[in-house]
């Protein structure tokens, strides 16, 4: 049962991760380290949101309050690749390459938005992050049905701001090491496993080059952010024959996490991106055997709001979704696809003090009602 279902719960809690807190774009499950045998993955996810907005103050004669932002976040497509090896009968080791962290926005122009400019002078308002990271991981299972894991992740980020007031800011990439640590409990007779692994924070320390109306600064400017640390519990259980419980809740050290180019902070007076609060993510969902070529798996998920501003370049809080899976087994090789949908939490962002004359705690927009579609592929090959 394991086997067979195994493919259609894992894409929907890796699904669980769409449009999480902050900049999240990998739940970083351990899940591949319990396969059995010999396991080779590959996964592909799409994610289309429709996150817009309403301005609540006016900024100027051509930007009232009222205007509409249009949606401002671009759909993304997100890969990642897995094998695992049995080395003996107690000790397994596994590699992940997934892109753990990232973002696309896109504040169109000529909207009235603020954040949208005008395409006569700096048209709209644009960010990206980018990073890729490989996990290297080993797993020894003791007698006792108890296993301890571990392992490296070294992860490479670059990004780039382009603001409707003329400020610029780009990096490289830039590359540095983290780890991972892991306890898990099994029993095999009826399907379960319970894993709890912590993932360290990562900092990046960045060369940027900033530069405002087109004017770049004499020399690159630093400044350091922390990729945050994280905690995952994975859970599963067999309740019935031919039936699997399974769920996760993941935490996330987003209050940490801060992009404040020294530029920037001295024209602005703030952070570009920075959250207050940690997010905790829950997931439960039900996977059941049809048949030896067919499976399936339904989950939901939900991430309270924080409440609070929500960040310009970023402006959710919280989720709930509701995941669809199916697997298709044919000997060695299986192959998953699942679709999922989520309705995004309403946010409230904040006015930059460069727009209040220095006042802070300003309502800058209201972003409400918006959605967003997930889909997703894995397949999966044992020898």
């Amino acid at each position: 049962m394991l086997r067979i279902m195994g493919g259609a719960s894992t894409i929907a809690l890796c699904a669980s991760s769409v449009l999480a807190g902050g900049v999240e774009r990998s739940s970083q499950s351990t899940a591949i380290l319990f396969e059995k045998g010999n396991y080779l993955e590959f996964s592909v996810g799409h994610v289309a949101p429709d996150v817009g907005g309403t301005q609540a103050i006016p900024t100027g004669p051509f930007s009232p309050a009222g205007v509409k932002s249009g949606d401002m976040t671009g759909d993304y497509t997100t890969y990642a690749l897995g094998f695992k090896a049995a080395l003996s009968e107690n000790i397994d080791a596994a590699i992940v390459l997934d892109s753990p962290i990232g973002a696309d926005v896109e504040y169109k122009p000529d909207t009235g938005y603020i954040y949208g400019g005008s395409s006569l002078a700096i048209p709209g308002s644009t960010a990206s992050l980018d990073a890729s990271a490989v996990t290297a991981m080993l797993k020894y299972r003791f007698p006792n049905n108890v296993s301890i894991f571990g392992g490296v992740r070294s992860q490479s980020v670059k990004g780039q701001v382009d603001l409707f007031t003329g400020y610029t800011m780009g990096v490289k990439n830039e590359t540095e090491l983290g780890y991972l640590v892991g306890i898990a409990y099994e029993r095999p007779q009826i399907a379960m496993r319970v894993a709890l692994t912590y993932n360290s924070a990562i900092t990046h320390d960045f060369k940027a080059r900033e530069a405002i109306l087109g004017t770049p600064i004499l020399k690159n400017t630093e400044f350091s952010t922390e990729v945050p640390q994280s905690l995952n519990l994975e859970f599963q259980t067999g309740i019935a024959a031919d039936t699997l419980l399974f769920g996760s809740v993941r935490w996330v050290d987003w209050s940490a996490f801060d992009i404040t180019p020294e530029i920037y902070e001295l024209a602005y007076q703030n952070a570009l991106v920075s959250y207050d609060d940690d997010t905790i993510t829950y997931q439960i969902g039900l996977g059941r055997k049809f048949n030896d070529t067919w499976s399936g798996a339904i989950s939901v998920a939900h991430e309270p709001s924080v409440d609070g501003f929500a960040g310009n370049l970023g402006p959710t809080d919280g989720f709930t979704s509701v995941g669809l899976a199916a697997t298709y087994t044919r000997e060695k090789f299986s192959i998953t696809g699942g679709v999922r949908y989520i309705w995004i939490g309403d946010a409230d962002t904040e006015a930059p003090k460069a727009l209040t004359g220095g006042r802070e705690g300003v309502k800058l927009g209201k972003f409400d009602d918006n959605d967003g579609y997930a889909f997703g592929l894995k397949m999966a090959y044992r020898f």
